[in-house]
């Protein structure tokens, strides 16, 4: 499994029910609120296989209210 983070941009006042649906999918290890440019931060596993682009956009990315994604990748270095 490939292991990334997705940042998320909510529409104003809708990072309450974003959150709700991200956690309710159960598709994210963790999810953080956080301050700053971002609303919420997710670690999202991707199964072996999977394209990460099109996984999250199937399993995340059509949540009403979500304005804008950032997906940082991870790598293992040591």
């Amino acid at each position: 499994m490939r292991c990334v983070f997705v940042q998320f941009r909510c529409v104003p006042g809708k990072t309450y029910e974003v959150a709700d649906e991200i956690y309710d999918r159960e598709i994210v290890s963790e999810l953080y609120s956080t301050s700053g440019e971002w609303d919420l931060i997710a670690k999202v596993y991707i199964p072996e296989g999977e394209d990460v682009g099109q996984y999250l956009n199937r399993v995340l990315f059509d949540i009403p209210g979500i304005n804008r994604t950032l997906t940082t990748m991870t790598f293992r270095a040591f």
